[in-house]
């Protein structure tokens, strides 16, 4: 029995120092002695070996796609405002109406990149932690209608309604970043006006649960296939690409959303239903009224 334990360790040993992980717990021996034990250790090392591995090659992977979208939206409006640029620097500068038309256009694409390199440096500094939520107690319900109204005449231009959920309370104090979670609500509610059924409405609630606030954002557009939801919170991942371009965007909002979060030790929650619409939610600590007036 001795020899044999030692010819499967002298076996597993060859693997490991050839750095084929690919051991299975099955091999063992499931006998009390140190030669079973040393066995098993090995197969621990090697199984772990392997799962680091795996992620390595997923994160190399990650890194690729990452960095070949990054250089395609930044190409985009670098282009189009470079090639404004030399029209007018090869002559078209001197027809008064075609200059103020392509100075515009082009300075809408640096507006664009401007807002698509903030966005990145916002990531950047949610994943490595440089960014701390600077939490307070406040209102969540009067900072979604301070929302509601600055995008007033976004939601009108495609006649969509912006509106609380009739049982939602009319003050909802929570504890967390008010500038950050105002974010979050604004990206949410933004992506329910482009993406949602035009004419359709927007529904925001918030609902007390012990020492929490479940907020939820729903919209009743053409919803979203299931295929998609584990996705949509990557960065730069689009439903439908063509489309998505159309109207804008960097592309980044629901990971900025997803970052932001984490960081409150909270979670993004996606549900949807085809031909109904979607909602998003999320729980944030319930925080102190502060101030019931005004």
């Amino acid at each position: 029995m001795i020899f044999t334990e030692i010819h499967k360790l002298y076996t597993l040993l060859t693997k490991v120092k050839k750095k084929d992980y690919q051991l299975t717990k099955g091999e063992l021996v499931k006998v009390d002695d140190p030669l079973s034990r040393l066995h098993e250790e090995i197969v621990d090392f090697a199984s772990r070996k392997e799962q680091e591995i795996t992620e390595l090659k997923k994160l190399e992977t990650f890194r690729r796609e990452f960095l070949a979208d990054v250089s395609h939206e930044l190409k985009t409006p670098i282009f189009a405002a470079q090639g404004f640029i030399h029209t007018l620097i090869d002559g078209a500068i001197e027809d008064e109406g075609v200059r103020d038309k392509f100075l515009t256009k082009a300075a809408n694409n640096l507006d664009s990149l401007n807002v698509l390199v903030e966005d990145l440096l916002t990531i950047s500094q949610l994943e490595i932690g440089e960014i701390k939520m600077q939490c307070q107690n406040f209102d969540i319900h009067r900072l979604a209608e301070d929302i509601f109204e600055q995008l007033e005449e976004t939601a009108e231009r495609r006649g969509v309604k912006l509106r609380f959920h009739k049982h939602t309370p009319r003050s909802c104090y929570i504890y967390a970043d008010k500038y950050r979670i105002g974010q979050v609500l604004t990206n949410l509610i933004v992506n329910g006006i482009k993406y949602g059924k035009e004419r359709g409405n927007i529904t925001v609630s918030f609902n007390y649960q012990n020492d929490y606030v479940f907020v939820s954002v729903q919209d009743d557009g053409p919803g979203i296939e299931s295929r998609h939801l584990n996705r949509i919170f990557e960065r730069f991942y689009r439903v439908e690409k063509s489309r998505s371009k159309d109207k804008g965007g960097t592309g980044l909002g629901l990971a900025i959303v997803k970052h932001i979060l984490e960081a409150h030790d909270s979670k993004i929650y996606v549900s949807s239903i085809m031909g109904e619409g979607t909602i998003f939610s999320f729980k944030l600590r319930k925080g102190k009224v502060i101030n019931e007036k005004g």
